[in-house]
């Protein structure tokens, strides 16, 4: 496990930087990431480069036995190539034009900026290529950030018709497909399909699914067109991107094949604020939501099945939330252990030192504005220390996953187009689900529904809106096969064009369910929302979601026990096919009935899991090793069937507090909170 720092050399005095880099190595930091946002400063006017600083800086990196990230600074075009090229820029949604004076305002299928990409990363990659201290490169910095990956410009409106014409065989293809005839949206060429624009009452959705497919995969082929730049001048290098958390708008999966290392930005305590259904607790604003981060760091890791980076970690309070708040006491060692737990091989904290100008002001570095450690400094420098002994000369290997959560990024498009419900968002049912199976200690994989699902005991599918008929014949082969299936409501609604099938939900399913969905219903909060069990007297709450479910073949599990229309009618059904079964629940489950999906769920598999943690307490299994994390305020006690050996803490777990012992700790595993 390395950490390492983002560091900006470029905002400091020259005689400062080896005090810099010497404190870097004093904490057990191993890598430095630099450049990202350097362009003007390389190139200061066109042709006329400047390399020196960074040349001094890299030189000294490696004194001291470090080694350097190298980022293409792609994301922050300087002002006399914007005047240049104007036509570079993006456009909005609206047709307004993005600015000089951020970020990410350039255009990804802008030919003259692909020239200039091409130029800029020639010139770099030659000056660094023989340095051994450079020991891979950052593709750009999140793609994406602040709404850019989906641009409306003259340039991506050809991109797309050129799109288009190459997915269908004609005009008539696509308007078939579609479903044009409705309101007479149908083209007589290719040419006449235009970027959506603002209209009275939105856009075809078949449309915008196309739309927001072709935006991605325009990030997908320039980041391949760096890769590619990167590769043919030092193929030895590994080359990276960092992605951001539950970013909805491009295709990770997609991207990552052509990384050799998969990295995300993690801000546990903005995160929290942003992405969260409810208001966040104290604790969670003061160390954030494991599972939040924990369904990142498994959908990163899962990308390409192999370790991960934490290329940006919090580091201390952050300017973009709308409260800045200062994390616990110990929290970012925590987040370097939590992270470690779900297969990072690799933890920067984001950014050195607080900065003195610009819009990241705000921003805390490991060392304040004036230098000196800062908080964070000195929860880097422990986790540093332990992480090191933890994992010894031969490191820590990759992560064991029996189950799998399939992660749609064409239903997750769909979903948020057409939501249905106010309050439905994709990733907060992926959380429902993840968060329940993390909470019985389980280790989960996040792939898209592609993925050989063979290697898994079980597979959860918490809302597979667009279902192909390739995705169902591999799912009935996988449940025949003796596979454990959960499917979670709001599944196998539609095609692949984003247009209702004419068979009922599940659509392709349906067999394998052994069901249908008769009707749904979406409930704000006020209204009752109970189920329960039919062999029982167990009450579970639900939200947001209810589907009447006809069973046909399978068994019915859960009943609406409600006052109205729902009460007595189907909620959830269990069919078993083949050698395995299928569960399919139309709710979207609280926490105690996510619970009771999957516990039963883990028992059939076969899939060994512990009693179930309190929220913010998570255990966690690596090659051997197991973790508990504490993201709470409260101290617990661990309770296991073995004379656990630590290498990190004891049983005793304190507020934001990490242990780790050199055992794998299941089954008869539990924690009970202290009295303080």
């Amino acid at each position: 496990m390395n950490l390492g720092v983002c560091y900006f050399p470029e905002h400091w005095p020259r005689e400062r930087w080896e005090t810099d880099i010497q404190a870097m190595a004093e904490a057990g930091l191993e890598y430095v990431r630099m450049a990202e946002f350097s362009w003007a400063v390389m190139e200061p006017e066109r042709g006329e480069f400047n390399f020196e600083w960074l040349d001094e800086v890299v030189e000294l990196i490696r004194e001291y036995d470090m080694q350097a990230v190298l980022c293409t600074p792609t994301a922050t075009p300087p002002k006399w190539l914007v005047d240049e090229h104007p036509e570079i820029r993006q456009e909005t949604f609206d047709g307004t034009t993005l600015e000089f004076g951020s970020r990410r305002h350039y255009c990804f299928n802008s030919d003259a900026y692909r020239e200039e990409t091409d130029r800029i990363i020639t010139e770099m990659a030659r000056r660094y290529a023989d340095n051994p201290a450079v020991a891979g490169w950052q593709t750009d910095n999140e793609f994406g950030c602040h709404e850019t990956v989906r641009c409306y410009c003259d340039d991506c409106e050809a991109a797309f018709r050129e799109w288009l014409a190459e997915k269908y065989d004609s005009i008539e293809d696509l308007n078939e497909s579609w479903g044009n005839r409705f309101w007479s949206q149908q083209y007589t060429s290719f040419d006449e399909i235009d970027a959506p624009g603002p209209t009275p009452d939105g856009h075809h959705p078949a449309r915008l699914l196309e739309y927001a497919r072709f935006s991605s995969d325009s990030v997908v082929d320039y980041n391949a067109f760096q890769a590619d730049l990167l590769r043919e001048i030092n193929s030895d290098w590994f080359v990276t991107h960092n992605f951001m958390g539950h970013f909805s708008d491009l295709n990770a999966f997609d991207v990552s094949q052509d990384l050799e290392l998969v990295a995300w930005d993690s801000y546990p305590t903005g995160f929290v604020q942003e992405m969260s259904p409810e208001e966040p607790t104290v604790d969670e604003l003061r160390a954030g939501n494991p599972d939040q981060l924990g369904l990142n760091h498994d959908l990163y890791r899962s990308a390409r099945d192999r370790p991960f980076w934490v290329m940006e970690q919090q580091p201390g309070d952050i300017n973009w939330p709308a409260q800045g708040t200062q994390p616990a006491d110990g929290a970012m060692r925590l987040w370097a252990h939590h992270a470690s737990a779900h297969g990072a091989d690799g933890v920067v904290y984001f950014r050195w030192r607080r900065c003195l100008e610009g819009q990241e002001q705000y921003h805390a570095g490991l060392r304040k504005q004036d230098g000196s450690p800062d908080r964070g400094y000195h929860d880097a420098t422990q986790a540093a220390s332990e992480l090191a002994d933890i994992g010894g000369e031969d490191g820590v290997g990759h992560v064991d996953t029996p189950v799998a959560l399939l992660f749609d990024y064409d239903s997750c498009w769909a979903l948020e187009d057409q939501p249905h419900a106010p309050d439905f968002d994709y990733w907060q049912l992926l959380e429902s689900f993840h968060g329940a199976l993390r909470a019985r200690g389980v280790q989960v994989d996040v792939v898209p529904p592609s993925t050989d699902l063979e290697v898994y005991d079980a597979v959860v599918a918490p809302a597979l809106h667009l279902v192909t008929d390739d995705v169902a014949t591999r799912l009935e082969a996988y449940v025949a096969a003796g596979g454990e299936l959960l499917l979670g409501p709001r599944t196998g609604v539609k095609d692949a064009y984003n247009k209702l099938r004419p068979k009922l939900q599940p659509g392709p399913l349906a067999d394998l369910v052994g069901a249908t969905v008769d009707q749904h219903d979406t409930l704000p909060e006020g209204i009752e929302t109970t189920v329960s069990r039919v062999d029982s007297d167990e009450t579970y709450a639900f939200r947001t979601w209810a589907e009447w479910l006809e069973a046909d073949n399978a068994e019915p599990l859960l009943t609406y026990e409600m006052d109205g229309i729902e009460d007595g009618r189907t909620a959830a059904v269990r069919n078993t096919v083949g050698k395995g079964s299928v569960v399919y629940c139309g709710v979207w489950p609280e926490a105690d009935l996510a619970d009771d999906l999957v516990r039963p769920l883990l028992a059939r598999a076969g899939v060994e899991y512990t009693e179930r943690f309190p929220d913010g307490v998570r255990i966690t299994h690596r090659d051997g090793r197991t973790w508990v994390t504490n993201f709470t305020s409260n101290a617990y006690r661990l309770e296991t069937n073995v004379d656990a050996d630590w290498i990190v803490g004891d049983d005793t777990l304190e507020a934001f507090d990490v242990a780790v012992a050199d055992d794998e700790l299941t089954g008869t595993v539990r924690v009970d909170r202290l009295e303080t």
